[in-house]
């Protein structure tokens, strides 16, 4: 149903190496209101790390749901909006070709956003969840294509401020290509993985000093993204996926460590058993507990803060910000696309 008039509608579309991802809000007071959604994996990535391109077959997967995202933005009569691609984009060959297909096909022009924005909408995404009595804080994001992780400050005023990030382009999906073949996990291949990214994340754990400031404390950890929601979710022993539950919630970091532990040493089809996991989850959460369990091993936090929000929510914010100032200025509501908005910021005050 189109708003009303005067009425702001925004959309925040993130497109990653697995997941194809929409949300649709009213402004409500400070915040939003989410009024509709939609979120289904394509696997964009698959088979770009041996290759260099997106396949065609990828293509075709991730085209028809961004069908559904255009025809959700027209129902809705989105004003203010924002499509961004990630690392699969980033990485591909064609991405040209099929950044052209997707405008042709579907009306969406895609922002292909490089990792310091992917940071920073992940840590304004995840703000309302810091803890403003501790001063520091680092938070990660595992995606299929790549990890981000953001070492923060909290500012006298509450807003998280980014002191260094790193971006690596390990993820999920690229993971599992490399070290996993035909959804089997031996001791050895997930100790390669784990090995893998730690030789990543010490550079910048001596760079930041991170280790010291954890020993000191004073230092809280957010996680973001699917592999973080889904252990939480199996941890939490739930019936099935419940984002009131897992959106918030506070985790004892070793019994993370140790589900990591457990989880691969499972098969396949042990894993596709638990309903939090599920068939499409039981071959990639094997990485994400590699790259978690990697991400602990080094910064050892007593409990992780879970976000399930993240980049569209921080998308969400700053249209949300660019339709008041559009109200206080009085500028008629058109189609206003944030596209290339603040990509070279890394600062979130």
């Amino acid at each position: 149903m189109p708003p009303q008039s005067g009425q702001p509608v925004l959309s925040a579309l993130d497109l990653g190496t697995n997941n194809c991802r929409l949300l649709v809000a009213r402004p409500q007071g400070k915040s939003f209101r989410v009024i509709d959604a939609f979120s289904r994996i394509v696997r964009l990535g698959e088979g770009v790390a041996a290759s260099g391109r997106l396949s065609e077959e990828a293509i075709d997967r991730t085209v028809e749901a961004l069908r559904i995202c255009a025809r959700k933005m027209r129902e809705r009569g989105v004003t203010h909006m924002r499509n961004v691609a990630t690392q699969a984009c980033r990485q591909a060959m064609n991405c040209d070709d099929f950044v052209e297909r997707v405008v042709r096909e579907t009306g969406i022009e895609l922002d292909i956003i490089p990792p310091a924005e992917e940071a920073r909408l992940a840590v304004m995404g995840c703000q309302a969840l810091l803890d403003r009595g501790v001063r520091r804080a680092i938070v990660f994001d595992i995606g299929g294509g790549s990890t981000e992780l953001i070492w923060t400050t909290i500012m006298p005023k509450g807003q998280p401020k980014i002191l260094g990030w790193m971006s690596m382009p390990l993820g999920v999906v690229n993971m599992s290509e490399i070290f996993m073949g035909n959804n089997d996990v031996t001791p050895e291949s997930y100790r390669a993985m784990v090995d893998a990214v730690r030789e990543r994340l010490i550079p910048f754990d001596k760079r930041y000093n991170l280790s010291f400031a954890i020993k000191k404390g004073g230092v809280q950890m957010i996680g973001t993204s699917g592999t973080i929601t889904t252990l939480t979710s199996v941890h939490l022993d739930l019936p099935r996926y419940d984002r009131t539950q897992v959106d918030g919630a506070s985790v004892d970091s070793e019994a993370l460590a140790a589900l990591c532990q457990k989880l691969a040493g499972q098969d396949y089809q042990t894993r596709a058993a638990n309903k939090c996991v599920g068939t499409d989850r039981a071959e990639l959460i094997v990485a994400g507990c590699a790259i978690l369990d990697a991400i602990l091993s080094i910064w050892a936090v007593p409990r992780i803060s879970v976000a399930d929000r993240g980049i569209r929510e921080g998308m969400l914010i700053e249209l949300m910000q660019a339709a008041q100032h559009d109200l206080r200025t009085g500028k008629p509501f058109g189609r206003t696309d944030l596209r290339a908005s603040n990509q070279e910021q890394v600062n979130v005050e």
